[in-house]
């Protein structure tokens, strides 16, 4: 009997245990955090990006922001800092991009700033969030500068290759940025006629770009 007793001991400690295996936590990543950051932002504009906020949407304690911030202040700079390379870089980008054909170029670079504002327009109302912001934070206001200095910069370019005159490259790059920020405007609305997009960038398209050849 003692023998038994002893063999199903030996059973147990053998067997595996039923209870659930304790699974550490994925530590999140510094974009983890300025994700929801902007997420909040497109919500209900930056006096939404709270921390505590945050900390619940991630399932995490508040303390485990400091590991990427030094405070909030911080975590706004961050944000908008990556937004300025994000869109420094998506101009390199456009820049690069040369067919050999110059209207081709520039209709493609109309495109992709209408896509650029987001398949449910959150990059657009990210930053009309940051324009609105910029009239009280001096940083969010110098970023933009640098960013619609770049953009136009980057159209002037392509509309010379088609004009070869600076002065009107330079005049018809800052009536087609008023215009893609107006058809912005215009896409922000809570509701809209069907196909507003395809129209407003077809307009664009004939009278500031291919009215240009010849």
């Amino acid at each position: 009997m003692q023998n038994q007793v002893m063999i199903a001991k030996q059973l147990q400690k053998e067997m595996p245990s039923s209870k659930p295996s304790v699974v550490e936590p994925i530590r999140l990543t510094r974009d983890d955090w300025l994700d929801e950051a902007f997420r909040a932002v497109v919500a209900g504009g930056f006096d939404q990006v709270k921390v505590l906020s945050i900390a619940e949407k991630l399932k995490v304690t508040r303390g485990s922001f400091y590991w990427h911030f030094a405070d909030h202040a911080d975590l706004i700079g961050s944000l908008l800092m990556r937004w300025k390379l994000q869109q420094l870089a998506f101009d390199a980008h456009l820049q690069a991009n040369q067919s050999g054909d110059p209207i081709k170029d520039l209709n493609y670079v109309v495109d992709e700033a209408f896509s650029q504002a987001g398949a449910a327009m959150e990059n657009l109302r990210f930053e009309q969030a940051m324009r609105a912001m910029s009239q009280q934070n001096a940083e969010a206001a110098q970023m933009l500068v640098e960013v619609d200095a770049a953009r136009i910069a980057l159209l002037q370019s392509k509309f010379f290759l088609i004009v070869n005159d600076q002065k009107k490259s330079r005049d018809l790059a800052a009536l087609l940025y008023l215009a893609i920020v107006g058809s912005y405007q215009a896409l922000s609305r809570p509701v809209n006629p069907p196909n507003i997009r395809q129209y407003l960038q077809g307009l664009i398209s004939h009278y500031l770009v291919e009215k240009q050849v010849g």
